[in-house]
């Protein structure tokens, strides 16, 4: 699994402006496609299609590890190398120096790979370098179907490998569903140590009502602590009927999830067709799903009765139509590539490449889009400023972790 020759390694690309759609904004814009809903306006100037920054850095990637099984998340260790999962359901550990992926981690347990089931996300806990603590959500099998669940562990180097021990799943996504499809999942620490989990609504026309429900588990952001129990100033631990994890609702599918420079969670769910949203999720908000949102259902009519706003819902801080399939999201905050300081980067697996989102406060100044020919599954943050991007196949294969960095 060394790095092998590609048309991405070593490759510098400058990113071109290109000019925009008649029907949004006369500045030039990274997105030039037909909106799937031409007729949906934004409520407020670039929430969707911002302009393209003034500036935008050439930047070089390098591949870094080739030959992978099909990854979902990656996180690195202190000592720089990457726990990875695979969908399949299996964990590694890969070396930066020579690209080589370890045996497979034992004690992982059973997951429903099926579909868009698998080995989720992993983080680390705040106190890994005292605990080797770690945390991971799958697509858990249970009688009657599956859920998001997220475990705990102890990862342990010994004898030349890597193995789970005290193995604990911490929270359960209830209700159970047999269903294969809008898993989320992304997991976040805050910096009290709080630890946000982001799951789907199922995808199902007879789930999507549950991202409504504050009894349902489906379609919600929740704020656990490190044993899965809910926080008492979570907004609805004191309500009866509604579930005390749940920190906001009405979501469709989230898969990326950050931080920003003061400690705030970000998301950027999956719309239908059309309608990918960021969102900074608050406190017992509703963010409108399946009521209210861009874009439209697969099949070509309108979500609900096809409206974009609605009272006691927010609007996202910003929307993509046609949808960049968003997974893997990252705060900026490092020197390497000075022109992205302060902005958001989210992997695309339909726009196969890098969105940068450029802001000031809690709006969005500008996007702009880093082509990498490839389905970006999660982005990672080095130690030293580079950006690293994990590539997933489409219909199996293999993938690729690729290092991002300005050139020259």
């Amino acid at each position: 699994m060394r790095p092998t020759s590609s048309l991405l390694a070593g490759t510098v690309l400058a990113i071109s402006l290109l000019s925009a759609p008649s029907f949004a904004q006369t500045a030039r814009t990274a997105e030039t496609g037909q909106a799937n809903a031409p007729d949906q306006e934004p409520a407020f100037e670039n929430q969707t299609r911002a302009p393209l920054p003034g500036a935008m850095p050439e930047i070089r990637v390098d591949v870094v590890a080739a030959c992978l099984p099909h990854l979902w998340a990656m996180e690195f260790l202190p000592d720089g190398r990457m726990l990875v999962t695979t969908k399949e359901g299996a964990m590694h550990v890969v070396s930066q120096d020579d690209g080589e992926a370890g045996p497979p981690i034992e004690g992982v347990p059973a997951v429903m790979s099926a579909g868009q089931g698998g080995l989720l996300d992993v983080a680390l806990a705040p106190d890994f370098e005292s605990s080797n603590r770690i945390y991971f959500s799958f697509s858990e099998p249970r009688d009657g179907g599956n859920g998001t669940s997220v475990a705990s562990a102890r990862l342990v180097e010994e004898d030349g490998g890597f193995a789970l021990q005290d193995v604990t799943v911490v929270f359960r996504q209830m209700p159970t569903y047999d269903g294969d499809k809008h898993f989320g999942s992304r997991l976040v620490f805050g910096r009290q140590g709080e630890l946000y989990v982001t799951v789907g609504e199922r995808s199902d026309r007879r789930t999507r009502a549950g991202a409504q429900d504050l009894g349902s588990g489906f379609g919600k952001v929740f704020r656990i602590d490190a044993e899965g129990k809910p926080f008492s100033d979570n907004p609805f631990a004191a309500r009866d009927g509604a579930l005390p994890e749940i920190w906001s609702y009405g979501h469709r599918n989230l898969q990326s999830a950050t931080l920003d420079g003061e400690g705030r969670l970000w998301t950027v769910e999956h719309g239908p067709r059309g309608g990918d949203e960021l969102n900074r999720p608050e406190a017992g908000r509703n963010y409108g799903w399946p009521k209210a949102t861009y874009g439209i259902e697969y099949s070509g009519g309108p979500v609900g009765e096809g409206i974009t706003a609605l009272a006691g819902t927010e609007q996202p801080v910003y929307y993509w139509d046609p949808v960049i399939g968003p997974s893997g999201m990252a705060f900026y905050d490092g020197d390497a590539i000075p022109e992205w300081k302060g902005a958001f980067l989210i992997g695309g697996l339909v726009s196969r490449g890098l969105v940068v989102l450029h802001m000031n406060g809690d709006t969005v100044v500008h996007e702009e889009r880093v082509p990498l020919d490839a389905r970006i599954r999660d982005v990672k943050i080095a130690p030293d400023g580079a950006v690293f991007a994990v590539t997933e196949p489409r219909g199996g294969g293999e993938s690729t972790i690729l290092r991002i960095v300005k050139a020259g």
